[in-house]
């Protein structure tokens, strides 16, 4: 598959058949995956794939809390989101059906691998996860070569202490995301919506039209 027709067309899944995905495909995966830049080429990133049934329903419970109060909050108006309701409900599926999922991909860092260079900024941090989430997608394009679906969410990691007891994640390794892995049962988007690029494109300075 051409990189940029599956960089267009790897979305979200939300609804997944139940058919188990291959060691080797799962395998091919990853090794394309650990290719993503990263700092200093440390390599932090480890993988737990998850596919025993109990192991998975626990997950998906930890899951279904935080889901739940934000999904509430969206009713309320507390939470503003920029999703079509389809969108929203289609995301309550997801969540009330993880357990289902073929397989549920922890994506793990080891702390010593990371260097964030923002920690005195004046905002929260985000660029430790610069050599955690490329590979991550990396991962996900791999598997949408191979005719494989992907969800992405850091939703669970609000509940990393008891996530890293289960699957028994050691000291100095955190917990970045889960993906959800597995074939499709709508099939693939076309080309996913996304906002024109002359609107997120600006030329030296911020607001100024790239042309």
């Amino acid at each position: 598959m051409d990189v940029i027709e599956a960089m267009k067309t790897t979305g979200t899944c939300r609804y997944f058949r139940r058919d188990p995905v291959p060691d080797e495909v799962l395998m091919a995966a990853f090794d394309a995956a650990r290719f993503a830049p990263q700092g200093g080429n440390r390599q932090p990133v480890r993988w737990v794939v998850v596919r025993d049934e109990d192991r998975k329903r626990r997950l998906a419970e930890w899951y279904l809390g935080p889901w739940k109060a934000y999904l509430e909050g969206i009713g309320s108006g507390e939470i503003g989101v920029g999703a079509l309701p389809k969108a929203v409900a289609d995301a309550d599926h997801f969540a009330e059906h993880l357990h289902e999922v073929p397989a549920i991909v922890v994506l793990c860092a080891e702390i010593d691998g990371l260097h964030p260079t923002d920690l005195e900024l004046d905002r929260f941090s985000v660029v430790g996860g610069g050599s955690i989430y490329p590979t991550a997608q990396n991962f996900c394009l791999a598997l949408r070569a191979q005719g494989v679906a992907s969800a992405l969410t850091t939703l669970l990691v609000h509940a990393e202490p008891q996530v890293k007891e289960l699957l028994g994640i050691p000291d100095g390794v955190i917990t970045a995301a889960h993906i959800a892995v597995g074939y499709p049962e709508r099939g693939f988007p076309a080309k996913l919506t996304r906002r024109p690029v002359d609107e997120i494109v600006f030329g030296e300075t911020y607001g100024t039209p790239m042309s």
